[in-house]
């Protein structure tokens, strides 16, 4: 027994000498301070992990506005819009703004192009005033535009009123007929300036320059149109479509619209049609001016063109310059956080879609 002890007793002594050792380094490396995690910097954007990212390549016309502004504005946020190019390989949306993009394609994303990333034409210009870009047909997956069949709809629409038992209030009427447009484009060759020029042989039209920069303040805008008991709504091209926020200003301000556009059945695609008075529904410009004049000395008449009023409601749109085209960055945002799940999908042809359909 006293052999066995001998054997084990300089083991256990060596056992006991190798765990002091190791208590006495813990003790030593505890006693340094722990590392410190730095921030990154704060001009470095990271992108929502829950969000998609929607990256804005361009901004339009150099227009810009706050992002937080599509929460705020729109109630829109489904996903993480930024303009930092460093987040190309993240983002599941880039929006591309056609006028931006030049004609040698030099400034769009060079980059590989992920399998989940869409690119999407941004474009508010009709057939007429849109540049053709050679190369860029096959480029996108998804279309943002006025058209009606555009994946991404760039109009203000109207939306079902909650409450049909409230009574439409005229806004205060001082004036007969009015146009809010730029004088220097007054001398056109343009359609609407050639009907313009035939109505003024048979009724007043009271001319406010759109170049002003005073015209943007204070809701100039609105305030002017609402005192109007009709308004021209006059399109510069005529397209199927093509109907922009010159016909949403008078709905939401409370005044008629007289329109020159698409055709009447078009209108009636996004808004009833006793709320307007379309040019072609006359034979002439006398004819129109004629039933002008009668409708402003029969009040039951004039008030019937807003009867829509009991079910709908017209949102005004944002008329400062740096808000633009906010809406329309807005919506992308909502689509793609929307949609970020759905199939990929190719535009086939966009020229075809949309200069030729």
């Amino acid at each position: 027994m006293s052999s066995i002890s001998s054997y084990f007793r300089p083991a256990l002594t060596v056992i006991t000498l190798l765990a002091g050792l190791t208590v006495l380094f813990l003790m030593y490396y505890n006693s340094f301070p722990s590392p410190k995690c730095h921030p990154p910097p704060s001009h470095v954007q990271k992108p929502h992990t829950d969000k998609p990212v929607v990256l804005l390549w361009f901004w339009p016309e150099n227009k810009m506005f706050d992002f937080k502004d599509c929460k705020t504005l729109f109630d829109i946020d489904s996903c993480h819009l930024t303009d930092d190019r460093s987040l190309y390989s993240k983002a599941h949306g880039v929006l591309l703004f056609h006028r931006a993009i030049q004609d040698d394609l030099s400034n769009l994303p060079t980059s590989h192009r992920e399998k989940f990333q869409r690119w999407i034409w941004f474009n508010t210009d009709s057939p007429t005033n849109t540049r053709r870009i050679e190369g860029i047909k096959n480029l996108f997956n998804l279309t943002m535009s006025y058209r009606k069949d555009a994946d991404i709809h760039l109009r203000w629409r109207l939306t079902l009123r909650k409450k049909t038992d409230e009574d439409f209030v005229l806004p205060k009427k001082e004036r007969l007929l009015c146009w809010i447009v730029d004088n220097l484009d007054l001398n056109t060759a343009g359609e609407g300036y050639k009907y313009y020029k035939q109505l003024l042989k048979h009724i007043k039209v009271e001319i406010y320059d759109r170049s002003s920069d005073e015209f943007w303040k204070d809701e100039n805008y609105f305030q002017i149109i609402s005192s109007c008991k009709f308004y021209l709504s006059f399109e510069n091209s005529i397209h199927k479509d093509y109907i922009t926020e010159k016909f949403n200003g008078p709905l939401a301000a409370g005044t008629v619209p007289i329109v020159l556009g698409p055709p009447r059945i078009n209108y009636e695609d996004f808004a009833p049609g006793n709320s307007f008075i379309h040019v072609k529904d006359f034979p002439d410009a006398a004819s129109l001016a004629e039933f002008l004049l009668k409708l402003d000395q029969n009040n039951t008449a004039y008030m019937s063109y807003f009867n829509w009023r009991s079910f709908y409601i017209a949102r005004r749109h944002l008329t400062e310059q740096n808000h633009e085209f906010a809406y329309a960055i807005c919506q992308a945002c909502y689509y793609i956080g929307l949609e970020m799940n759905s199939k990929f999908r190719v535009v086939p042809d966009l020229y075809k879609w949309f200069l030729l359909s």
